[in-house]
């Protein structure tokens, strides 16, 4: 829900979901900063179409690719699980679309791996929402 509330940054939403795609952070010398890779996990159709790590809520062809990627049985875990209806018309941007499409991946690969939805588990401190949800946390990249 926190994700759902705007409450995290797209950065933390991308890591949790890029660490089940079989993506590793690395160093790269000519860039400042962590990058994140595929891995030997990372299926081929993922490594291929993105070998680094894909802005999933600021990119439109990586957010599509998740979206297909969730296993007909699993489309409704958002209302099913969280009780989450969809947002209002008014609130309809990108951005909040592509992260409920986030939090439905999230919850269909738990679902997929047989793991239940646990009460609690670690996040870090919530952060304000945005004023505006276009623009999203200091730090996240631009919605394209």
């Amino acid at each position: 829900m926190m994700i759902l509330d705007d409450r995290l940054s797209d950065r933390f939403v991308c890591e949790l979901i890029w660490r089940r795609l079989g993506y590793g952070p690395q160093q790269e010398e000519a860039q400042e900063g962590e990058v994140w890779l595929a891995g030997p996990s990372t299926t081929a159709a993922w490594a291929e179409a993105f070998p680094k790590a894909p802005e999933l809520i600021a990119e439109r062809p990586a957010s599509v690719r998740l979206t297909r990627s969730i296993a007909k049985e699993h489309k409704q875990l958002l209302k099913e699980q969280l009780g989450f209806v969809g947002y209002r018309i008014g609130e309809l941007v990108p951005r909040r679309t592509r992260r409920a499409t986030a939090v439905s991946w999230l919850l269909a690969d738990q679902a997929a791996r047989g793991e239940a939805l646990p009460e609690q588990g670690p996040l870090p401190e919530p952060l304000v929402p945005p004023e505006s949800p276009l623009q999203g946390h200091p730090g996240d990249p631009s919605v394209h």
